[in-house]
């Protein structure tokens, strides 16, 4: 006999050879229909797979958050399936669930088209009518792989033989098709359901290696309604409108080009955001405590295998040599040039907590593939700062920055959603008592800022536990910006040391922080979060002063001149043209605010002001206009309450 404890305590016998499948008749016959997956302490199974042991047990429905990956692993098996059948000759090879869906890469011969989804769809969901249960079977090694290769699928082949030895070798069959798999699946094709839809196509390589075959990935969502698929197509369709490459082009923020891979070219309405941004989190640090530093932008290779980031890095650094035989590097990251500053001259513990901040530009080696607008460069600038402090001040400084970055999202249109705290990683630095010592006061500070972190088991820093800020933007996607993370071991490899109340020396405790993680990303985010549509004190151009006829050019000048005094960015739009169609150019350009004038206006010292996105315009003076204008364009850093 096993015994199952189950999820409200109670504990029942089952005859050894039970499958999830039994326990779920026992306790009903109409939970049994219902039941698609089974967890026995912590991992997810099939049906009917027989219970080795017993243990921590709990039945899953298809509705229930945790199947969700299922159904997206599931309708890669229902798409591998449907392509082969459409398409015989063509090889299977991976297809895994991922955010927001699966993919599975083919290799073919004749390019795929997106013309043929409506075909794959169809078959697909031909397969799922067709009822055909996924049925798990363990084979011998030595006869999967003869069994793949007189089937034609070397891809298959290749995996098995470079699985470990001890690796136990799973099949699936779904009626008389079958792929190698470790599972778990549904009891049946028809629990994948019909909310799927293929999206896009791209090239893939072979286990990633450029010198091994080219694949052709094709990408789907699945989910576990349609409504819910509905939901996520209109969220893809509000995401492609504000997508921020095609948002920084119209707006004429940045481009990117092949010839500088991975690095921005910010033209001069972008960089006025840029300084915008740079200008207000300056004062945020400034009112926080923070001495600003500047380290140098390259340091030789020395230096990084002192820090050991030559060890973890070196594949992501860009490093050249001189005539002179030295070996330098690009930084990318700046915490061991803040340690550098710290060392110098003798410390005193009076001086600590020392919050020391640097607008750092880095970079590291992104591989091209990977490279994504301004969300994934290789030249980036960190708003980053370390916090040097003794142990008793971890929870109050890192309390205090996660009250002020919960307060820089916030003006900045993003509210912290929630915060993770990242826990012991499987390969870490460090005993388990200073880990067990390390999470409990990250938690703490947490609490203490009035925040319940979620917890990501093994998502810390090899060296030390860190909190994580997740932002929620205007269509509900979770970013990842902002960090805290706690580090013994830094100080220790660098030697930064302090005088301590008792005349000896101590290691401080570093920790690394940053509110935006990077300009270039953050502003991305702020690119799409908006839509492109700043607040009036972010926006690079806050008014153009567009005139009705040519006769008002002189005014139009006049207008915009005693905006400018005020410390408005101000453009003026004197062209021949329509003024419908110079609101219309604007209105692309996201320009916040337009101030028509005309003979009229001229003639009574006012402005029509009309606003982006609304038909409506307002009849103001000069001076009513600017007083409106300026008080929307203040940062709310410096607004007065």
């Amino acid at each position: 006999m096993i015994d199952l404890k189950f999820p409200d305590g109670a504990v029942r016998q089952y005859p050894a050879g039970s499958t999830a499948r039994d326990v779920a008749t026992s306790i009903s016959p109409s939970l049994a229909k219902k039941a698609v997956l089974a967890e026995l302490n912590g991992e997810q199974r099939d049906m009917g797979r027989v219970l080795e042991s017993g243990g921590d047990f709990r039945l899953i429905l298809r509705d229930d958050p945790e199947a969700l990956y299922t159904i997206r692993h599931d309708t890669a098996h229902v798409l591998a399936e449907a392509v082969q059948t459409l398409f015989p000759g063509t090889q299977v090879t991976i297809g895994p669930a991922i955010e927001d869906g699966f993919y599975y890469d083919f290799y073919r011969e004749t390019p795929f088209s997106t013309d043929d989804f409506a075909a794959i769809e169809k078959e697909m969901a031909r397969i799922v009518d067709r009822d055909a249960r996924f049925e798990r079977e363990v084979w011998d090694r030595d006869e999967a792989i003869v069994f793949f290769e007189a089937r034609g699928e070397k891809f298959k082949a290749e995996l098995i033989r470079d699985l470990p030895e001890n690796e136990t070798i799973t099949l699936y069959r779904q009626g008389d098709w079958i792929d190698l798999c470790r599972g778990p699946h549904f009891p049946s094709t028809k629990h994948v359901g019909k909310a799927f839809k293929l999206t896009k196509l791209a090239g893939a390589y072979w286990r990633g290696d450029s010198n091994r075959e080219q694949l052709q990935r094709i990408y789907g969502t699945a989910w576990a309604s349609q409504a819910d698929l509905d939901a996520y197509l209109l969220r893809i369709e509000e995401a492609e409108k504000r997508d921020h490459r095609k948002l920084g082009r119209a707006m004429e923020l940045f481009h990117m080009q092949e010839e500088g891979r991975g690095m921005v070219f910010w033209h001069p309405k972008g960089w006025v955001l840029w300084r915008v941004l740079e200008d207000y989190m300056r004062r945020r640090l400034t009112r926080a405590g923070y001495v600003e530093v500047k380290t140098p932008q390259v340091l030789d290779k020395r230096f990084w295998e002192a820090s050991g980031h030559w060890e973890k890095y070196r594949p992501n650094m860009f490093v050249c040599e001189t005539v002179e035989g030295e070996v330098l590097s690009l930084k990318p990251m700046n915490c061991p040039g803040h340690v550098q500053i710290f060392d110098q001259g003798q410390r005193s513990y009076r001086e600590l907590p020392l919050r020391m901040a640097e607008f750092g530009a880095c970079h590291r080696y992104e591989p091209s593939g990977s490279l994504h607008g301004l969300m994934r460069v290789r030249g980036f600038t960190q708003d980053d700062a370390h916090i040097f402090c003794r142990e008793d001040q971890i929870v109050e400084e890192t309390a205090e920055f996660i009250k002020l970055c919960r307060s820089v999202h916030s003006d900045l249109g993003m509210e912290t959603a929630y915060i993770s705290l990242g826990t012991r990683p499987e390969t870490r630095a460090g005993t388990d008592e200073f880990w067990d010592k390390a999470e409990a006061q990250m938690l703490e500070a947490a609490r203490a800022a009035g925040s319940e972190p979620v917890i990501t088991e093994g998502d810390g820093a090899f060296y030390a536990p860190k909190l994580d800020f997740i932002v929620k933007d205007a269509i509900g996607r979770e970013w990842t910006c902002g960090t805290i993370q706690l580090d013994y071991v830094l100080p220790e490899r660098l030697n930064a040391e302090y005088v301590g109340e008792d005349g000896q020396k101590h290691r401080p405790v570093m920790l690394h922080r940053a509110i935006l993680g990077s300009f270039e990303r953050f502003i991305g985010i702020m690119i799409e979060n908006y839509a492109g549509a700043f607040p009036l004190w972010l926006a690079p151009v806050q008014a153009v002063v567009a005139t009705i006829t040519s006769d008002a050019d002189g005014y139009a000048e006049d207008v915009a001149a005693k905006f400018r005094a005020a410390g408005l960015r101000v453009e003026t739009d004197l062209r021949n043209e329509k003024i419908n169609y110079k609101i219309r150019e604007h209105s692309v350009g996201k320009i916040p605010a337009i101030a028509v004038v005309g003979r009229k206006e001229a003639e009574e010292g006012k402005v029509a002001i009309r606003r982006l996105g609304s038909q409506a315009q307002t009849i103001v003076t000069v001076e009513e206009a600017i007083a409106l204008l300026t008080e929307e364009a203040t940062p709310p850093d410096l607004r007065t309450a």
